[in-house]
């Protein structure tokens, strides 16, 4: 059943702190939803701001939380259910983003990457589902990324995390099929969040244009919940929605256009130095 009322709706966001997970608290909080921001940044929480307007009724709670650390997340969802009763939403938009040749990229870099993105999901899934199967209801969005659909050169690790993310939604909904909880997986381009603007030169050579914001990837989260859609894709750059279109249609294809024009773009980098 699709959760197509937000008002008195008891909302958990994982990354709340900042970006997409603090957009969509905030638009889940101006629809009358009680959110909890959850995030390992403790500043970040303290400093996060969700305004009272005249129309938000929800109330909202941070709570420090390890999405890596089992534990952590079990005793999340526990004192949300203590405080409200229920979980009716669980966006998991806690993740980080690294790139590099996978000649230098290292094992702890990669461990870091399915930690966060895909075990922090996976940790989250399991803390929640109990309560949601007790209500025969609720609601789990995942972020996954276009990269969760594409290869693309120094990102094997965030590819991977987000290809895993996408894999583990498809087989949970299959699973869940019937029970009342849904699954919208999120594959956004980029987005003008913190995690683009960190130190990265390893991906300079990716051209990067974030043309979308994170409250734009909100309201589009909201809507997808409120449809029970499956897939969110976003991708309003023309170069990505054309490599999305191509993979569906020739993986094959698909890659040797980019590794050629991958290989292109190292040959002009080349030339300048």
């Amino acid at each position: 059943m699709a959760l197509t009322n937000f008002e008195g709706a008891v909302a958990v966001i994982t990354g709340g702190a900042s970006g997409i997970g603090l957009a969509t608290a905030r638009a889940l909080h101006g629809r009358g939803a009680h959110v909890v921001l959850a995030d390992i940044n403790r500043q970040g929480l303290q400093a996060a701001q969700i305004h009272q307007n005249g129309e938000a009724t929800g109330d909202v709670r941070a709570i420090y939380t390890d999405v890596t650390d089992e534990a952590s997340v079990q005793a999340l969802m526990h004192q949300v259910v203590e405080a409200h009763g229920r979980i009716d939403l669980v966006v998991t938009s806690a993740g980080i983003g690294r790139g590099g040749s996978i000649d230098t990229f290292t094992t702890q870099e990669m461990q870091a990457m399915m930690n966060i993105n895909f075990m922090g999901t996976f940790n989250c899934v399991k803390a929640a589902l109990p309560t949601m199967r007790e209500q025969h209801s609720g609601h789990f969005v995942f972020l996954s990324s276009v990269a969760g659909k594409l290869g693309a050169p120094l990102l094997s690790g965030y590819c991977a995390s987000k290809w895993a993310v996408r894999g583990f939604s498809i087989a949970l909904r299959i699973e869940l099929y019937g029970s009342g909880i849904g699954i919208t997986t999120v594959y956004p381009a980029w987005v003008d969040t913190p995690m683009i603007h960190q130190e990265a030169d390893p991906m300079a050579h990716l051209n990067i244009q974030a043309l979308l914001t994170p409250e734009q990837v909100a309201q589009e989260i909201l809507q997808a919940v409120q449809e029970d859609r499956r897939d969110l894709t976003l991708a309003p750059n023309p170069d990505i929605a054309f490599a999305l279109q191509l993979m569906r249609e020739d993986p094959e294809k698909a890659e040797i256009l980019a590794g050629k024009a991958y290989q292109r773009n190292l040959e002009r980098q080349a030339e300048k130095s």
